[in-house]
């Protein structure tokens, strides 16, 4: 089990763990029903903190942020040195959490895609985890929710008995709904990306050499062009200037440097 703690990487604070270390940690946060914000940050999800100072201040409260993409796990090895071997993928994590979960009877809640992709990857996670207690699902609404059905959204959750809720709404909508509603919710809350619609068959996955290589987005990109060219074309050559900036000496990137946000936002 490995545990390095958390790392900066242009300023947003990545945690250098494996799998074994991160269910651990969420495991012991559900049986204990304390609330605890969880993601798997690839490059995009580390640049909405690199370039919003909102979205920085919300990703660095966050309890964990795995090393999700070969990219982030060469910049936690490339800047201290630490030899991970691994990365902890969201579609990966969301796997051993549920068969953790099931394990353990901690019910879990699944939140956000389409009804649709939720019924799918419920079939699925049950045939894979005949024992997996899945306690509520809800779809996304795709809009920005009023306080009102904000709260009806995390008192459907409570309610649920879920000790364990996974979020896909997409980056960075996500993180922002974990960010805001962990405390509410007392329990893990794990912002998985596009696991759903993986797991659901709905969207194509990285072959693992491809993952293996540092090439999951070049896969994507060519099966979804119109929506991911910006993320990886443009997000992607930024990314790795400035991190070989931070990786000579060149520029500092300080966690701390950050914007409180005025308001919350209620995604949902």
């Amino acid at each position: 089990m490995i545990d390095h703690g958390k790392k900066n990487i242009l300023g947003i604070l990545i945690d250098a763990i494996d799998f074994d270390a991160g269910l651990e940690r969420v495991v012991a946060a559900a049986h204990q029903r304390r609330g605890y914000s969880v993601s798997a940050i690839a490059v995009h999800g580390l640049m909405t903190g690199v370039l919003d100072k909102c979205q920085r201040y919300r990703l660095n409260q966050f309890d964990m942020l795995t090393p999700d993409g070969q990219p982030v796990r060469w910049a936690l090895n490339w800047l201290y040195r630490l030899g991970l071997k691994r990365t902890v993928d969201g579609p990966t994590f969301m796997l051993r959490l549920c068969e953790r979960a099931a394990e353990e009877e901690l019910p879990i809640f699944l939140f956000g895609n389409t009804d649709e992709t939720l019924a799918i990857l419920k079939n699925n996670l049950l045939e894979k985890y005949p024992k997996l207690q899945i306690a509520g699902m809800r779809a996304s609404a795709f809009r920005q929710l009023t306080e009102s059905e904000r709260d009806e959204v995390n008192q459907e959750i409570r309610d649920s008995g879920a000790k364990i809720t996974f979020c896909g709404l997409g980056c960075p909508r996500q993180e922002v709904w974990t960010f805001e509603c962990r405390d509410t919710l007392s329990m893990p809350v794990i912002s998985v990306g596009a696991a759903y619609s993986f797991h659901a068959g709905i969207v194509p996955w990285a072959p693992k050499r491809l993952k293996d290589w540092g090439l999951e987005w070049l896969y994507r990109l060519v099966h979804d062009p119109k929506r991911l060219w910006q993320r990886y074309l443009v997000l992607g050559p930024a990314y790795l200037g400035l991190l070989v900036s931070q990786l000579v000496g060149l520029r500092r990137f300080d966690p701390a440097d950050v914007s409180l946000p005025k308001n919350q936002i209620f995604y949902g």
